[in-house]
């Protein structure tokens, strides 16, 4: 997905707590969206996430030793934009016999509905699948889980070797520090690639990996500088790679011209202006390539080339796969 053009409401987010809480699972993935706060704040806007954390016990031990208090009941009803977080848990996260994690099933059943955005981390799958969410959908989990998850879920497609998976509005991680990876796509999805490279370099996440396979994210490479010039040309490009750029603007953007710029920039980033441009454009492609139904020459139009002809040619500069097998490695499908 892209981001949105359209500054939306603060979404209420709800994380869902069971005994023996991951701690990882649950703090990192909120410390995600306490960041995108303060990028939100920064820029004077209002705050893109409301945390809340819920549970049927009224305290919640955690996998290394510390007990949450604090935490809100099971609310009475979910708003409509509300988003769910199933954070995994340790020893019994695939056992939900005891009388808690039956109320916290049945809310969940009550209470849930399609249009909620609804993220599992690492075993939060299971408590998902349990529950009868995941039927006729991609998914995953911990690698050691997985047979678990599919015992749960027979009707479901359960992906092995994913950091994460987005179906619709349920999104599935593998656990633990992927949550962090879901985390930040779900905050590039809803407040912008800007934000989301903007908190990966604060929480200094050097690697933000993709739902299909791990790599170098374009979206921080070329960061790790102090040249203000430089970081506003590369926020612009970020928050809009599909704008048709040209030096001449970006110099605009710098307060330079633009011979100094393309100096500057390849001195700082030690890439040139255009293929910096190029990478930001064609990982906008891998992604919509991944996540959506669209074909290649509407994936060219929203990511900034011209035509697929276009794209496919940049592609190969960057990228070992076509378009086309790239698309079949993320398992989407062109409708």
């Amino acid at each position: 997905m892209v981001q949105a053009e359209v500054r939306q409401a603060t979404i209420p987010v709800y994380f869902l707590l069971r005994e023996s809480a991951l701690t990882l699972d649950l703090i990192g993935p909120a410390e995600v969206l306490r960041y995108a706060n303060r990028f939100a704040e920064k820029s004077g806007c209002p705050p893109y996430f409301d945390l809340h954390f819920i549970s049927a016990h009224r305290e919640v031990a955690t996998s290394v030793g510390l007990t949450l208090t604090g935490i809100e009941t099971l609310p009475q009803s979910l708003p409509d934009d509300a988003m769910l977080i199933l954070s995994g848990c340790i020893d019994k996260d695939d056992d939900f016999g005891n009388s808690a994690d039956q109320i916290a099933v049945r809310w969940l059943q009550q209470h849930y509905r399609p249009h909620h955005r609804l993220v599992c981390i690492c075993t939060g799958a299971l408590l998902a699948a349990y529950a009868g969410f995941l039927d006729r959908r991609k998914c995953t989990t911990h690698h050691s889980h997985i047979n678990e998850l599919r015992g749960f879920a027979p009707r479901a497609d359960v992906l092995e070797n994913r950091i994460f998976v987005e179906d619709g509005t349920i999104y599935t991680s593998a656990g633990v520090t992927t949550g962090i990876d879901l985390a930040l796509h779900i905050v590039a999805q809803i407040a912008g690639h800007a934000c989301s490279a903007s908190v990966a370099r604060s929480l200094v996440v050097y690697l933000r990996r993709t739902g299909s396979d791990p790599q170098l994210s374009p979206w921080l490479t070329a960061r790790n500088h102090i040249h203000p010039a430089v970081h506003r040309v590369q926020n612009a490009v970020i928050k809009d790679p599909a704008q048709d750029w040209n030096v001449a603007q970006l110099a605009d953007i710098a307060c330079t011209s633009e011979r100094h710029l393309t100096r500057l920039f390849r001195e700082h980033t030690g890439d040139s202006l255009i293929d910096y441009i190029h990478r930001i454009r064609i990982a906008l492609a891998r992604d919509l390539l991944a996540q959506s139904p669209l074909d290649i020459e509407r994936v060219a139009e929203k990511s900034g080339f011209h035509s697929g002809r276009q794209l496919r040619r940049v592609w190969k500069k960057f990228e070992a796969h076509s378009p086309s097998a790239h698309r079949e490695l993320a398992g989407a499908q062109v409708s």
